[in-house]
């Protein structure tokens, strides 16, 4: 059985003018993806009028609310002491959201009590495909 943590977490949408509109996301991690996080947006703040969901290295946030870390979609950088940046890169502009750092460390110390760093498994069938790949017996 897996176990899925959601926390509602209020977030500011950082406009190029450096204004901000606040704007409500869901942090959730869940046991069956163990090296990854979420971040939920409902569709009335979206530009299609869809929910969005990015998915990124549990491991590249608690990197990026020590130091500035990522490249590509996904980059997560401290702004101060009490707030981080969260940048997801796509073909069609970048949106970075400011985020109360205490509400991200109290997410991911949530995620350590369901499965500790460094204890993640990637399963069994990625196991036997990864073997596969690289030339390992069946």
């Amino acid at each position: 059985m897996y176990v899925t943590l959601e926390q509602p977490v209020g977030a500011r949408l950082v406009i190029a003018t450096d204004q901000e509109s606040a704007i409500p996301a869901t942090l959730r991690y869940t046991s069956e993806s163990p090296l990854a996080v979420h971040i939920d947006f409902p569709a009335y703040v979206t530009s299609d009028g869809e929910g969005t969901v990015w998915t990124f290295a549990r491991a590249l946030l608690g990197e990026g609310l020590r130091a500035s870390a990522g490249m590509d979609c996904v980059r997560v950088r401290p702004c101060g002491a009490s707030h981080t940046y969260v940048e997801f890169h796509a073909p069609q502009g970048v949106a970075r959201l400011r985020f109360a750092t205490a509400d991200l460390l109290r997410f991911l110390a949530r995620t350590y009590t369901v499965i500790a760093p460094g204890e993640e498994t990637v399963g069994a069938e990625l196991d036997h495909g990864l073997l596969t790949l690289f030339g390992g017996g069946m």
